[in-house]
């Protein structure tokens, strides 16, 4: 058991040399690598846990050790340490100072008012913050988000705060995934990791071992991370890292450490200093020449220091703190909560706006966005076949099915459905990398209809759709069908490949044996398209001086193309290993 716990806290000698060999790679990280390159019997003695899950005891201790499996957050300052911040400003300081000598010279009247603009100034600020604040509390917590997890052989549903390191989880289509964790088993299993990696299209994943092999950690195949969502299929998983241990959790642990000053803040300090600067010059210039020209050095003292409160603008704080707040109230008639209201000015003062590109220029969709032949022709009946896939297979579709069955194009087919019966399926798996159905049709024979990457579907091809004629699938056939499909992605397109096959009518059994010999028929082509907005509010910042910068994990070439598409200069691409290569 000993040994055990120190193989589960550091990771075996040749992984570590593997991680540093590829990258720099954290503990945490290496332990899930550790976790994913290992059988699934492995997995489980790494981690200290079972199939059966972990009794309530250990829990306890893990979450002792681990904490809540919680993304960490910036420290939250108490109302004395909050307005100890804001009393920190040069500019309230420099009036704290105006106030007590105005006092010390007998001016009571002016020291109450200088403390009155103090108060207010401070106090709007505190109150409109911390409202701005309790509304984004008020929105997390109408979010509790739930998993279902295995605990001494029972399946119950826990907040994912609860979750921890060795908790075997059960995940299907719209499941959160609540962590770090290594697949165990995995059925037609399609995770969106957008919110890591930018990528809009669904990743598959499967509960194979594999190996980093000079990759990044979020592409291990059968690893799935904290912030990422099922889009399709069902799975069971092995928690490895929770809250900061995640590789989410660290981004985020990291931008959580210090809050950047602003813009505005800067400027306001900026000038409160110069303006202290020429007030101590001004003061100490009077309170010479008053004394040497007059000899009464103490009212010299006095006319200099009443000078320093003349230069003061003591309502500056005051018409600060007043029109930020009323930007703040503006704005959140449209439904923005400003956290802080320093930002306001900061928001207006954009000159280069960093924008992520899915979602946020895209729809974060995939819609069918062409149906051709062999050639790259449009043709219908490569789009038939591909709804006759889609529409036939069970379980749940996946977002590649519901753009086919969702296309406008459907009417178009009469209801070809009704005209075929189905007979038999070969599921999608992630050897094969395509899926076929089985329809009977009128004519007295079934047909074998199978979609997939168009590298796999060449591999079950020996004939083609030439211009309506079945010919031999040749090497020069071959190279132009990879061309054609090569040209697609360099539009940014994911292209899955059509093919089908005519069989005898019988009452069996179907395998992956049954694919082969097949015809290829064409392509179909998908993309997250550019939302319809994109367009004008990039051409609004344009004109109002604001420069737009992309930044995605997405393919360059689906990124180029959406550029394009909404009016922004895609040159120059900069990739992140080549960021990863340049000095500061």
């Amino acid at each position: 058991m000993i040994k055990r716990f120190f193989k589960y806290l550091f990771p075996s000698s040749e992984i570590r040399e593997e991680a540093k060999a590829q990258h720099a790679f954290t503990a945490d990280e290496q332990r899930l690598i550790e976790v994913c390159s290992s059988p699934v019997e492995k997995s489980f003695e790494i981690m200290l846990s079972s199939m059966q899950g972990l009794d309530d005891d250990e829990v306890d201790t893990r979450q002792k050790k681990y904490g809540l499996n919680e993304t960490p957050r910036a420290k939250q300052l108490n109302f004395f340490q909050d307005l100890a911040q804001r009393f920190k400003s040069p500019l309230v300081v420099q009036l704290l100072v105006i106030a007590i000598v105005s006092g010390f010279m007998g001016d009571i009247s002016s020291g109450l008012i200088v403390s009155a603009m103090i108060v207010l100034s401070v106090g709007l600020s505190y109150l409109m913050d911390s409202r701005s604040s309790r509304a984004v509390e008020a929105l997390g917590k109408r979010v509790q988000s739930r998993s279902v997890v295995i605990r001494e052989g029972k399946e119950i549903e826990l907040p994912i705060v609860e979750l921890v390191p060795g908790d075997i989880v059960l995940l299907q289509a719209g499941s959160i995934i609540p962590a770090d964790l290594r697949l165990l088993m995995a059925r037609d299993f399609f995770v969106n990791q957008a919110a890591l990696t930018g990528e809009s299209m669904p990743v598959e994943k499967n509960a194979e071992p594999c190996s980093i092999n000079g990759r990044s950690v979020h592409e291990l195949g059968n690893a799935c991370f904290l912030g990422g969502s099922v889009d399709s299929g069902s799975a069971r998983g092995l928690v490895v890292n929770t809250g900061s241990h995640s590789f989410f959790g660290a981004i985020a642990e990291r931008l959580a450490k210090r809050e950047e000053e602003t813009s505005f803040d800067k400027g306001l300090r900026s000038f409160t200093w110069l303006m202290i600067r020429f007030m101590l010059v001004m003061t100490f210039s009077v309170f010479m020449i008053v004394g040497i020209t007059k000899g009464n050095w103490l009212e010299a003292l006095l006319f200099g220091l009443s000078i320093a409160v003349g230069l003061t603008p003591e309502m500056l704080p005051m018409i600060v703190t007043f029109n930020l707040a009323k930007g703040a109230l503006s704005m959140s008639k449209k439904k923005v909560i400003i956290k802080r209201l320093s930002s306001i000015q900061n928001f207006g003062a954009i000159d280069i706006l960093c924008t992520d590109k899915t979602g946020t220029l895209t729809q974060d969709r995939v819609v069918l966005l062409r149906y051709m032949d062999a050639r790259g022709k449009e043709d219908i009946r490569v789009f038939k076949y591909a709804y006759l896939n889609s529409y036939y297979q069970t379980g749940l579709k996946n977002l590649l099915d519901v753009a086919v069955l969702g296309h406008d194009d459907v009417p178009a087919l009469n209801h070809t459905e009704e005209r075929h019966r189905k007979v038999d399926e070969i599921p999608f798996d992630f050897h094969r990398r395509r899926m076929s159905v089985v329809l009977e049709q009128a004519e007295g024979k079934n047909i074998i209809i199978t979609k997939g990457a168009v590298e796999e579907i060449l591999r079950v091809c020996s004939s083609v759709e030439d211009n309506g004629a079945i010919v031999p699938l040749t090497g020069e056939h071959r190279a132009e069908i990879l061309r054609v499909s090569e040209d697609l992605n360099d539009e940014g397109l994911m292209v899955l490949g059509v093919a089908t096959r005519l069989l005898p009518r019988e009452d069996r059994t179907y395998t992956v044996a049954d694919e082969q010999d097949m015809v290829l028929s064409g392509y179909i082509g998908f993309l997250d398209p550019p939302k319809e907005t994109a367009g004008p509010a990039i051409a609004a910042l344009k004109n109002h001086g604001i420069a737009i910068k992309v930044l995605t994990g997405d393919n360059a070439l689906v990124t180029q193309k959406v550029c394009e598409h909404v009016g922004i200069d895609p040159e120059p691409i900069v990739r992140g290993d080549e960021i990863e290569a340049m000095t500061d």
